[in-house]
């Protein structure tokens, strides 16, 4: 059993949505300090609480993350949820979107996993959570750019917890359906609030389970998957094609 209380904690993306909502559970949890970051800092809300500190990152400037491992030696709990989504298919999508989801949510991440391997390491036993998505085990057409780059971020995510193993680094992956933040607006799914997910994910990450799906949407498409890798690409054919 693992505890969030008195660890120091970095949070990408937590200017909104599930980021934003896993800074205040961090602090319900009791962290004893929090780096919260984002590419605007200008769009970063006012957490009134001391125990955080904002930081500017953009996950895709390397200077930038070079700066901010510096800034945040003493971290313990690294979260990368800083992610973006583009809609297009494979074959109509604009090619530039496509680009931009895999540099955010691929290699964006991956620069952060490199970067901080030596602080977690030296901070040791710590934690890595990477955000993923179930889209992760099979593609949803419409927003195919970010399914590849789901899907290979939690093959990436596999691999580093093989690699960290035997370093007192635990590798969480989270694979939300959908929750009811800004990616999803506009949808007519009943979704839960990214408040309820952010506290669902930690207290699993404390429980120590290393693949987590949050909510009740990503568990009924992970159970059809798990059935059957088929039947959730048939979940998503009907969704797609709106049958």
């Amino acid at each position: 059993m693992q505890t969030l209380k008195n660890k120091v904690v970095l949070i990408t993306g937590a200017n909104r949505g599930i980021g934003k909502s896993l800074v205040k559970a961090s602090l319900q949890k009791g962290a004893s300090k929090i780096y919260a970051t984002c590419r605007d800092l200008g769009k970063m809300p006012n957490f009134e609480d001391n125990r955080v500190i904002t930081l500017e990152l953009d996950i895709t400037n390397e200077h930038q993350i070079t700066k901010v491992v510096k800034q945040a030696s003493d971290m313990q709990v690294l979260i990368n949820n800083a992610g973006v989504l583009n809609p297009g298919t494979i074959l109509d999508g604009e090619i530039s979107t496509i680009k931009k989801d895999m540099d955010v949510n691929y290699y964006g991440t991956l620069n952060m996993m490199r970067a901080f391997a030596s602080t977690l390491d030296q901070n040791s036993p710590s934690t890595l959570v990477n955000l993923t998505s179930i889209v992760a085990y099979s593609p949803l057409p419409s927003i195919a750019g970010y399914s590849a780059s789901k899907a290979a971020l939690l093959s990436a995510t596999y691999s580093v917890r093989i690699e960290l193993a035997k370093r007192g680094i635990m590798v969480h992956a989270v694979n939300p359906g959908a929750i009811d933040t800004d990616m999803n607006k506009g949808s007519d799914w009943d979704m839960p609030s990214p408040d309820s997910v952010a506290k669902t994910i930690l207290d699993k990450v404390e429980n120590e389970e290393l693949d987590i799906i949050p909510e009740d949407i990503g568990l009924e498409m992970f159970n059809a998957w798990k059935e059957n890798p088929k039947n959730l690409a048939k979940m998503f054919h009907k969704i797609y094609h709106e049958e």
